[in-house]
């Protein structure tokens, strides 16, 4: 079964800043696109940034477009997704995923990580 996890996850005040990682266990992350979601209560998973395999492509949901940063470091098998400028409704289970093309929809992705909590409250 191929995994992927996450973590960096955490509460933060408004302003805040917050590093996600998602890491692969039982596969090579570097030949995947990378995407991260969100889902907060009550409504659907929204796809906020994904990154394809070599890292030259990038995409942002327009609330977080200027704000949140996808990077990934091939060498280590790891995707980053730096989250400045927090605000209330970022507030969210944070899920990355991994398939063959940088969407920000989540049919196209195969494999998701379990989650982690991103809280922004004062």
């Amino acid at each position: 079964q191929l995994q992927l996890v996450e973590s960096g996850g955490g509460l933060v005040q408004p302003g805040g800043s917050l590093r996600l990682s998602c890491a692969a266990s039982r596969f090579r992350l570097a030949y995947y696109s990378i995407a991260w979601f969100r889902q907060a209560p009550g409504k659907e998973r929204e796809g906020v940034s994904c990154i394809n395999v070599s890292g030259g492509s990038t995409s942002y949901a327009g609330a977080v477009k200027g704000r949140f940063t996808i990077s990934r470091d091939n060498a280590k098998d790891t995707a980053y997704l730096q989250m400045n400028s927090l605000q209330p409704e970022d507030t969210a289970v944070y899920y990355c995923a991994a398939g063959l093309v940088c969407s920000l929809e989540p049919r196209a992705y195969n494999y998701w990580g379990q989650g982690t909590q991103v809280t922004v409250s004062s």
